[in-house]
């Protein structure tokens, strides 16, 4: 017989495996072996909303959840494109509670005035406990989105929910069943208190650092001497290849639709039919890799939007995206819908089938992914140079060989960065109206930076040779037997819906601290960073660079990002584009819609750290 620590991940799926639901205890049931009820689905054109605390328990433990209508995740919107809603939305916190007082809910990715859009401090004073919000809009797009709280860490705690919008007229696709797949993370800690040990213990969850063991295999694999070089360049940033997230299944619970994978929560299908499953990750902190074995998937909307159909074995959602596939089972009475989160830790899944009760196996998780030097846009990284002086001298990396070393620092050593013409940049709001699409650069191919980069105890690291890796699925996904998305294999089922070539570029760096978890757009937090600001109706170009190893879904609100492909041409129009570390990705916007819109990582403790910033879009 085993004893297991209350740490240990064997333990932790015993215990989920008796809290198979999840929104139990609010009911008085005597334990938590039943499935949780069914996510409600309301449709119409007007609603009543009411946001309160609810206990609730997904892992053995009793825990404060916060709910829309008693539900965890929240209601499920059903509209229709063309009408006009309104959501009457009631705080029924109390005041000063766990969970804050004041609330909100933000639409992702729904076009509708700047008022409408649910962000305490730019689109409204928020929502006091005891009183309603009336939000009122018009639909003017349909497809797969989601709603969650921009309030505090409410949507952490569970104030997150789906928005699906019918199409006023038909579809170029048939299919006869409809599920949605909402992913998510819970934690029994308060949120409050997870950010709070981020700040002090920002390596709490990665566990799966590499060992003595590791080495020896990769110097048989590798050779001794690149071996060395790959530890000596790891061990000069200070930083471990195996931190792929913040937070991960040492602290998460996974859900699909509210439920842990023990939950088993089931879409039915009777044989021959076309099942259009929803996926959207309502998740704080985690992307996930989603495959269903023994089916393929057609990828038919990102982001609500419909794409060309393309069909995989597998994709990885960031935080914030939807992607609508196609599926047809055939074979066999059930089948896994299997996610796993990017570093591999743990994992959520669900079943299709065609009567409740049953399940298909469920996979293993992948091996671990390891980061490279590659994946860090390494044609050379800076690191550290900030801290000792700003300059560029890679003053961190000494000692390194080859081409991440000696090679990188003579060729830095050589610039004289005091010399370069920064006349057309305007550092504040990083907004340089003289650039060329390339954006900021040596002139030798290597990349440049914002002088609020320069010195910066807030940023540990940049990216010096920076690609889009669009054709890349990421991490973990890589010749690993199974046809996976990519970026570049989502084309819009439309042209350039603005066709004129953009009339600036704004180049911003995702820049960050890791042992401070710190996190911000070229080095300058959100508390004192001045608003990007936009003309009414103008096309520009958005060109950011990723100078963390950290991926980073990034999400403009009230406007489309048009992410382009390598040559400048139109590709695919989505809300969140994410970025994986060393990558440099560009997208067009057409600043049609008045305001003052947030502009964000996703991840909801980045994006409280300080990697934020206001966008105001004004008369010119």
């Amino acid at each position: 017989m085993s004893i297991h620590s209350p740490g240990d991940p064997s333990r932790r799926r015993f215990v989920q495996g008796l809290a198979g639901g999840g929104v139990l205890a609010a009911f008085g049931w005597p334990h938590a072996g039943f499935a949780a009820p069914r996510v409600p689905v309301l449709a119409g054109t007007d609603f009543d909303l009411s946001i309160g605390e609810l206990p609730v328990n997904f892992t053995g433990r009793v825990r404060p959840g916060v709910a829309v209508n008693g539900s965890i995740p929240a209601p499920t919107l059903r509209l229709r494109e063309g009408t006009t809603v309104e959501l009457r939305v009631r705080n029924a916190l109390a005041a000063g509670g766990g969970h804050g007082g004041t609330t909100s809910i933000h639409w992702h990715g729904i076009l509708l005035p700047a008022n409408m859009d649910g962000v305490p401090g730019m689109s409204f004073d928020g929502i006091a406990p005891g009183e309603t919000y009336r939000y009122r809009f018009t639909l003017r797009q349909s497809g797969t989105y989601w709603y969650h709280s921009h309030s505090g860490f409410q949507e952490q705690a569970g104030l997150y929910g789906a928005l699906i919008v019918d199409p006023a007229g038909p579809e170029p696709f048939a299919y006869q069943r409809d599920h949605v797949v909402l992913l998510s993370d819970w934690t029994d800690l308060s949120p409050a208190a997870l950010y709070a040990r981020l700040k002090t213990m920002p390596g709490h969850d990665n566990t799966h650092k590499r060992t003595v063991g590791d080495f020896a295999r990769d110097a048989k694999r590798d050779g001794l001497a690149a071996t060395l070089r790959d530890r000596r360049a790891w061990g000069a940033m200070r930083m471990t290849p195996t931190d792929l997230s913040d937070v991960n299944a040492q602290t998460y619970t996974y859900l699909i639709n509210g439920t842990t994978a023990l939950g088993n929560w089931t879409g039915l299908f009777a044989p021959g039919d076309t099942v259009r499953l929803r996926f959207i990750n309502g998740s704080a902190m985690t992307h996930f890799d989603v495959r269903i074995p023994g089916l393929t998937m057609t990828v038919i909307a990102a982001d609500g939007q419909p794409v060309h159909p393309v069909t995989v074995d597998e994709f990885r959602i960031a935080v914030a995206e939807t992607f609508d596939v196609l599926v047809t089972p055939s074979g066999q009475d059930a089948f896994t819908i299997f996610a796993q989160d990017i570093g591999r830790t743990g994992y959520v899944s669900g079943t299709l089938a065609v009567r409740e009760g049953l399940r298909a196996p469920v996979p293993a998780v992948d091996p671990r992914p390891i980061l490279s030097m590659a994946d860090m846009g390494h044609g050379g990284m800076q690191h550290g140079g900030m801290a000792h002086g700003g300059g560029h001298a890679m003053a961190s990396m000494k000692g390194m060989e080859g081409g991440c070393g000696a090679s990188m620092q003579g060729s830095m050593q050589g610039m004289d960065h005091g010399a370069m013409d920064h006349g057309n940049m305007q550092h504040n709001g990083m907004q340089h109206d003289g650039m060329q699409h390339e954006g900021m650069d040596h002139g030798d191919g290597m990349q440049a930076h914002p002088a609020s980069e320069r010195g910066n105890p807030l940023v540990d690291m940049q990216t010096m040779a920076p690609t889009p890796r669009l054709d890349d699925p990421g991490i973990g996904l890589r010749d690993n037997g199974r046809k996976a998305l990519s970026y570049s294999m989502l084309r819009s089922r439309f042209d350039d819906p603005d066709g004129r070539d953009p009339g600036r570029t704004i180049e911003l760096h995702l820049t960050g601290h890791m042992e401070r978890f710190a996190w911000s757009f070229d080095g300058e937090p959100f508390a004192k960073a001045e608003p990007l600001r936009m003309n009414y109706g103008e096309r520009l170009r958005i060109v950011l660079v990723n100078d963390t190893m950290m991926t980073h879904p990034i999400h403009l609100h009230g406007l489309w990002s048009d992410l382009e492909d390598e040559a400048g041409a139109f590709m695919v129009r989505k809300h969140t584009i994410d970025m994986p570390p060393g990558t440099k990705r560009s997208y067009r916007v057409r600043a049609d819609a008045l305001g003052r819109w947030a502009y964000h990582c996703h991840l909801l403790y980045h994006m409280e750290a300080g990697m934020m910033r206001e966008v105001r879009v004004e008369e010119g």
